[in-house]
Formats: structure tokens, C-alpha cells, sequence
């Protein structure tokens, strides 16, 4: 009864919404996505008998790869949510769909040899059918933060029902095996955050220089002027780090106009090799795990625009920087879920927080996790 009646809901809201999906498909950032998830265009079923993974978007995505990395590509398919999903996926496999809504997922869904689904995506159909087709069901990197435990709660009838096929679950800590008891899974065990089992390693080892050093790591156009703006040299050094090569020359001109009549020292490091300027333009490749790793506050390139979405706060929480990033973070949202302790800040507030550095909180990483017993649980079946 329980299934009849949630498949008439998810139909009753499908019909109902056609005309918004139909207006939204002819933007050209949905024109691919809604036609394949909401109207199966360009988006047949998976060949059978693979080893199946389901994400949602870019940091979960990104966070297969180490478990990717030791399997047969051609035995993995891949179906994903966002738009951002879909481009890294691409990346790691061929084999890679958008996830069809779940009135489609009786008729779409294949009997595959296991369905890995990471983290928070529930889908009630998606696992019922997956279980009834005879595929083995796993959810992988599973958690519950304290936020969303009370709205679990709420609807944990639904979540009752939805576990009854979710064959095996990989956790990432002890608190979220207990509240995901509590909602009706089993069969749980706790192997950490495997979003930190690649964790970064350096290529060289620096000399830190004295003081305070403040990385602005890949940074985007008009961010450098709002760093500029707010940094000053009694705050410490600068180290600015744009994200795309071809900006190099660009970013000098930027410093080299606003203080070529200053006190304030800058120089590009490809010219000296050396940190002894106010401000020094990491003008190489490669070096930012470096620079992180004698860094004290690393500003967050990608989060003060509108487009980028954010970059990749593991590498500077890792050397327990104090993290500073803007609020537009898209696409890093579940990254920065795995980082104890940073700002999110306004573009104007950025100068408050660097004259307040003494006082702000290093950032951590949360539990590591590994991938190895989800590799074992595949290779077994």
C-alpha cells in the first residue's frame, strides 16, 4: 500500500510541474539535464550486471575516484543529479546517466550486480526497484548532521520503509550509525569520510617565512581587487595565487598598478624563487599544496563570484589553515560538510576579518575515512 501510494504522489507532483520543466528546459544551463531526468530524452537504461554508483553532484562525485581508480571502468556505470556531477563524472567514466525521477525508475532501472548510492540520497524508488530487480543495495559515506536529524525524525515512518531495502551501510562516523538505527537501517558499519581518503601530500617542502602568511589560493577575475582592497602589510604576507595561468600577467599588472608608488614590497616568485616581498604572485604551477602547507589563512578563491562556486577546502583545512571563503560555494558545499571551524563572509568583510586574524579559529578535518571496505564489499560479491 505504502508503494502505491508513494508512486501516485510522485506522479500527481510530476504532472503538476510539465509546464515549469518544460520552461526551465529552454534555459541552456537545464537543456540537457531536465529533458534526460524528466523525459528520458538521450537517456536510456544502463547495460546490465555492472557495479552501479549513484552521486549527486561535483564533491561526491569526485569522491569515487579513489574507489574508481581500482576497479575495471568498463564494469562501473555512473548516474548522477546536478549538472556538476554529470561534467566530473565524465571524467572517471563513459558509462554515466542523469538519474531519471522516480516514476520513471520501475521502467528504467536494469538488474545490475550492486547499487552504491553515496551519502544523502534516499530515493525510495530508486532503491525498491534496484532491491526488487535482485540487485544488491548499499549506501556509501552515509551521515546525518545534527541539523538534519530533527527533519529525519520527522518523516522517519518514510525512512522506515525506505530502509527495509538497503541491503548494507558504510558510515562515516559512530554518531551517524546511531541516528541511521534509529530511522530503521541495519547492517551498519563506521569506516570514517571517504571524501578524506586521498588526503595531500606536498611535492616540496618550503621555509616558512616569519610572521603571518595569507594565501588567496585560486582566485578568479575581481577577486584579487576585493583581497587588494581589504589586505593590508601589517595583517602579513600576501601570497596570491590565481587559478588560471593565462591570468599571471593579468594579476601582476593588478598589483604592480596599486603599489608601484608604496612602501608595500611585491615581486612574481618565477623571477626570485623566493617569499621576501609583502606580496608575492605565485606565478607556477603546481605549487599550492606548497604554499598551503606554510600558509597560517588561506582566503578561498571561487566563492566572492557569481560563477565559480567555490573551491576545494580540504587541501588548506589539511594544514589546519584558517579558511576564509565567500559565500557562493555551489559546488564545494559537501566538501566544506568535511571541515571543522571556517568563515563563510560577505564580500565587504573580508578587511574585518584579516585585521581580526589572531583571534580566528584554525580550520580541521573531520574523521578520515577509507575506501578499502567498500572495495572488499565489491569484490566479494
Amino acid at each position: 500500500m505504502f508503494k502505491f501510494i508513494y508512486y501516485l504522489l510522485a506522479l500527481g507532483l510530476y504532472l503538476l510541474t510539465i509546464p515549469y520543466l518544460l520552461f526551465k528546459s529552454r534555459s541552456k544551463k537545464y537543456s540537457v539535464a531536465i529533458p534526460s531526468k524528466f523525459f528520458l530524452s538521450n537517456n536510456p537504461p544502463f547495460e546490465e550486471n555492472k557495479i552501479w554508483f549513484h552521486s549527486c553532484s561535483q564533491g561526491e562525485t569526485t569522491a569515487l575516484k579513489p574507489i574508481f581508480d581500482e576497479l575495471n571502468n568498463e564494469d562501473i556505470n555512473l548516474s548522477v543529479i546536478t549538472n556538476t556531477g554529470f561534467a566530473q563524472g565524465l571524467k572517471m567514466t563513459k558509462n554515466i546517466r542523469y538519474l531519471p525521477f522516480e516514476i520513471f525508475l520501475p521502467f528504467w532501472v536494469t538488474k545490475q550486480k550492486v547499487l552504491l548510492v553515496m551519502e544523502a540520497e534516499l530515493w525510495y524508488m530508486l532503491f525498491l526497484t534496484a532491491f526488487n530487480k535482485g540487485t544488491k543495495t548499499v549506501l556509501i559515506n552515509a551521515r546525518i548532521n545534527d541539523k538534519s536529524y530533527q527533519t529525519y525524525k520527522r518523516y522517519s515512518f518514510f525512512y522506515k520503509q525506505l530502509f527495509k531495502y538497503v541491503g548494507k551501510i558504510f558510515a562515516q562516523s559512530q554518531t551517524d550509525k546511531i541516528r541511521l538505527e534509529s530511522l530503521g537501517a541495519k547492517n551498519i558499519e563506521v569506516i570514517g569520510n571517504i571524501k578524506l581518503a586521498s588526503l595531500p601530500k606536498t611535492t616540496k617542502e618550503f621555509i616558512k617565512p616569519d610572521g603571518i602568511i595569507i594565501t588567496a589560493g585560486s582566485t578568479h577575475k575581481n577577486e584579487e581587487e576585493i583581497i587588494l582592497d581589504a589586505w593590508d602589510k601589517k595583517q602579513g604576507k600576501l601570497f596570491l595565487v590565481p587559478r588560471h595561468p593565462e591570468r599571471f600577467d593579468e594579476v601582476f599588472a593588478l598589483v604592480d598598478n596599486q603599489y608601484k608608488n608604496s612602501k608595500v614590497s611585491y615581486h612574481r616568485y618565477s623571477q626570485k624563487n623566493n617569499f621576501d616581498s609583502d606580496i608575492v604572485i605565485i606565478d607556477v604551477m603546481g605549487e599550492l599544496i606548497n604554499i598551503y602547507a606554510i600558509s597560517d589563512v588561506v582566503i578561498l578563491g571561487g566563492g566572492f563570484i557569481k560563477t565559480a562556486g567555490g573551491h576545494n577546502p580540504i587541501e588548506p583545512a589539511f594544514f589546519n589553515n584558517t579558511i576564509i571563503s565567500g559565500e557562493v560555494i555551489f559546488n564545494q558545499k559537501s566538501l566544506f560538510e568535511c571541515v571543522n571551524d571556517y568563515y563563510l563572509i560577505k564580500n565587504d568583510e573580508l578587511k574585518t576579518y584579516l585585521d581580526d586574524i589572531e583571534n580566528l579559529q584554525k580550520s580541521s578535518l573531520g574523521q578520515a575515512g577509507t575506501v578499502e571496505p567498500i572495495l572488499k564489499y565489491i569484490k566479494d560479491i
